[in-house]
């Protein structure tokens, strides 16, 4: 039997999201870069959240013992992993600010945490 989350824990959650979403986009709107560069931070945030919403699906169906092909589940770490792989190699050669690099890795893995969390409360508060 599955509890279902705290109204703290589900606000937190979103605020998590909201914060590095909104920090990240906020960041990039006002940064002095070229515009295919904003895209291309800006897909891999997408792409990220994407991809941590699908494996915290698919590693709570296995728990559950809902059927995920063994391709799908590992199909949705690779996107994780590469996701992440692709913010960084981004970053390390970005011609910004040490700080401003940080800025941009702390608000990707924050609203990744906050995408995992939020799938998470709304899962258990469907049971």
């Amino acid at each position: 039997m599955t509890q279902k989350p705290s109204n703290a824990f589900i606000a937190a959650s979103w605020i998590a999201l909201g914060a590095g979403m909104i920090g990240f986009l906020v960041g990039l709107w006002h940064a002095d870069m070229q515009l295919n560069e904003k895209g291309y931070y800006f897909t891999v945030l997408m792409f990220g959240l994407f991809a941590v919403v699908s494996v915290q699906k698919s590693v709570r169906d296995r728990l559950e013992g809902l059927p995920v092909t063994d391709i799908y589940y590992g199909l949705c770490w690779f996107a994780t992993i590469l996701s992440i792989i692709l913010l960084i190699i981004g970053l390390w050669n970005a011609t910004l600010l040490p700080s401003e690099k940080g800025f941009y890795a702390f608000a990707f893995l924050l609203a990744l945490f906050g995408a995992i969390a939020v799938q998470k409360n709304i899962r258990d508060s469907r049971n």
